[in-house]
């Protein structure tokens, strides 16, 4: 079912619109190498095809799992002999992000002569993954994630087809079969007509003449969603980000889902907890001081019971932390007193709050009136403990949430005290 032409291509309109810019390289012939970077089975290597076809250039697919340098070279020397002849090689290269540094600058020169128009596919960003100077001599497309409509339609367009599809067993399948092969398949394409064929090949099976595909044959043939969730990809990043800032947005249920998505694709639980322990320290901080117990208390809980029972502490930790008061006045005032301290340097320590162990540090003002803190009213003598420069300098500013509004009153009590010594 692989589309040959641009008008069988499903998707991706921003790019093969009327008037779009691969729509116009195409038309106009005038193509230059790319990276097409997208999901998996949103169309990267069909609409390779496709411009090759289009364009009728030589088209050779390489690999970047399968294949080395020395295949590099020998593809090359294929391409220049091509070229000589007056046609152009399309080079297609599946997951250019696995290749090394070295791997690609060998593409560099043979794309500088022009001997071959470069197309790449990735699924990694490529600001990552592609070297600069490969990356300059090629123009970035950005592929969307089909949506469950047009799987949909792929999956209607697969039933029909006569030649190439399914059109030849007499088929047809559920309105709601075809919704939930769409939309469990995560936009991957492939994913869907894999189970349609699948599905197809369990109402055959029966021999007992079934010609529609229910929702329960559906079911049947996926049997489990395979999430979308590369623990060494962009989707990690992407999906441990949502979960941060859910629980920093006070939105419980959106924590938890995006706490399952992680749990049910394998992520290690652990990586889990430690991003816990530190929103718990960086968005909840003095609002809910039991916020940061909570949190090393469940890293603790699930290293003594581990999966699956875990998953219960980490949900009653998760639920906590993303209901809890939110203040990040401690996180703000480190970072600043770090700036002072490297804007400033090292301050002398002022003397009365300096340690005078021996006569000679007493003789030169160490220790002389400091005040004992414990022999003044409610325990605070007032005393100024930054160096001059800095005195009276406020780097943590509470904000008033939770527990920080006790903070915030007890701070006020201290500065009226100080200032009326």
């Amino acid at each position: 079912m692989r589309p040959r032409t641009v008008a069988e291509f499903t998707g991706q309109e921003h790019l093969l619109g009327e008037g779009r810019i691969l729509r116009r390289m195409i038309e106009s012939d005038n193509l230059s190498s790319l990276i097409l970077w997208g999901p998996p089975g949103c169309g990267k290597t069909t609409l390779a095809h496709v411009i090759a076809r289009e364009t009728r250039s030589h088209f050779i697919f390489f690999s970047a799992i399968l294949s080395g340098v020395k295949e590099i070279r020998e593809i090359f020397r294929e391409a220049e002999g091509y070229a000589a002849r007056g046609l152009r090689t399309i080079l297609f290269v599946d997951e250019i992000h696995r290749f090394n540094k070295s791997q690609q600058d060998a593409f560099l020169p043979y794309v500088e002569k022009g001997v071959v128009t470069i197309i790449g596919a990735t699924t990694e960003n490529p600001s990552f993954e592609v070297i600069a100077p490969l990356l300059s001599r090629c123009r970035v497309l950005t592929l969307k994630q089909l949506e469950a409509p047009l799987i949909k339609t792929i999956l209607e367009q697969a039933l029909r087809d006569q030649q190439r599809g399914l059109g030849r067993l007499g088929l047809s399948a559920d309105s709601e079969a075809l919704d939930f092969l769409a939309e469990q398949s995560d936009g991957d394409a492939r994913i869907a007509l894999n189970t349609l064929e699948v599905a197809a090949g369990l109402i055959s099976g029966t021999g007992d003449g079934a010609k529609l595909i229910t929702l329960e044959t559906a079911q049947e043939a996926l049997q489990k969603k395979a999430l979308l969730y590369d623990k060494g990809g962009e989707e990690h990043y992407n999906v441990i980000s949502a979960f941060i800032k859910s629980m920093r947005a006070s939105d419980p249920d959106a924590a938890l889902y995006w706490l399952a998505r992680m749990l049910e694709a394998g992520e290690d639980p652990l990586f889990i907890l430690r991003r816990m322990i530190v929103l718990a320290s960086e968005d909840i901080g003095n609002a809910d001081p039991r916020a940061l117990q909570m949190a090393t208390s469940a890293l603790q809980g699930f290293q003594f019971v581990g999966m699956p029972e875990g998953r219960i502490i980490m949900g009653q930790a998760v639920t906590y932390l993303a209901t809890a008061p939110k203040s990040n006045a401690s996180y703000a005032g480190i970072d600043a007193a770090l700036a002072e301290v490297r804007k400033s340097g090292a301050l002398p320590v002022p003397l009365h709050i300096r340690n005078a162990p021996t006569k000679l540090m007493k003789e030169l003002g160490y220790h002389k009136g400091y005040r004992y803190d414990h022999d003044y009213e409610q325990g605070h003598s007032g005393q100024e403990c930054l160096p001059e420069k800095l005195a009276g300098r406020k780097f943590y500013v509470p904000r008033g949430h939770g527990y920080e509004k006790n903070i915030l009153e007890r701070m006020e009590w201290l500065r009226n005290r100080k200032r009326t010594e």
